[in-house]
């Protein structure tokens, strides 16, 4: 049964975040408000903050000015294991140790509820069993993961944060790299962990139709300033797309069956039915 949300409850929740290095501003004056149980998709070109922000976020970076709380509480005041037993982090590239079998890997999720040199206990096992098993990865569980593929590796790192039992997930371009159906299996292993768990979300993505189709909400970064921030069908505008992205493309459909297609410029699509008019 789906856990008790209070959506009314900010999980995370960022004021004025700013980072600056080298004289020039990562994030300048980042606020946002992420409710528990909705997913956020952070978007922007290249160099526009996103990777920088989750950073903030889960407390390995810490801003020049500004805070983050989550649940209420500054992510700044909370120690390494008070954090992970709040936020579970799936960066691009994970650090992996040479020779980890998926099973040993996912265990490593639990070390918050154990410590880093205590005996896993039944309810550890337990936790690492159910992850494996939601995310398909029983039958893999003795092999390295440097055997794996991509996809595959995608869910073990996802398996490890959901063994890890944090109401919050942060994910660091969870489609980077992955094929247009690995990337879809991905997106939606992590949209029914949201709903049956009652997880947050809070993602940084590069595809813009996906982001469209799984997102509750959209924050639209560019030189670490927040220009555009609503539902997907607020955000994704052919106008704001090509402002923003300096791309020529086309708006199809809405909420979740919304598409942003690149054309070029003065080819006409097969169809024309459905697109949205620039604003």
């Amino acid at each position: 049964m789906k856990p008790a949300v209070d959506v009314a409850a900010p999980r995370v929740t960022c004021r004025g975040i700013t980072v600056v290095r080298g004289g020039r501003a990562l994030l300048d004056d980042v606020s946002l408000t992420l409710p528990a149980g909705r997913w956020l998709t952070v978007l922007g070109p290249n160099g526009a903050g996103k990777t920088t922000l989750l950073a903030v976020v889960s407390g390995v970076l810490r801003p020049d000015a500004g805070e983050v709380l989550v649940d209420g509480t500054p992510v700044a005041a909370l120690r390494p294991r008070q954090r992970a037993l709040r936020l579970a982090v799936v960066p691009q590239l994970p650090v992996v140790p040479a020779g980890m079998t998926l099973g040993d890997y996912v265990l490593l999720g639990r070390t918050p509820h154990t410590g880093p040199f205590a005996t896993e206990r039944r309810s550890d096992l337990a936790a690492v069993a159910e992850a494996l098993a939601l995310l398909d990865l029983v039958e893999m569980a003795s092999r390295p993961l440097s055997t794996l593929s991509g996809g595959e590796r995608q869910r073990a790192f996802l398996a490890r944060a959901v063994a890890q039992g944090a109401p919050t997930l942060l994910l660091d371009e969870p489609t980077a790299a992955l094929d247009a159906g690995r990337a879809q299996q991905v997106l939606e292993l992590v949209d029914r962990l949201r709903r049956e768990r009652g997880l947050t979300v809070l993602s940084t993505m590069h595809d813009l139709t996906l982001s469209a189709q799984y997102a509750d909400d959209l924050v639209l970064l560019r030189s670490g300033r927040v220009v555009a921030h609503g539902s997907p069908d607020d955000v994704l505008t052919e106008a704001t797309v090509a402002r923003h992205y300096g791309a020529h493309v086309r708006v199809f459909g809405s909420g979740r069956s919304r598409a942003v297609v690149p054309v070029r410029d003065g080819v006409p699509l097969p169809s024309d039915s459905g697109a949205t008019t620039p604003s």
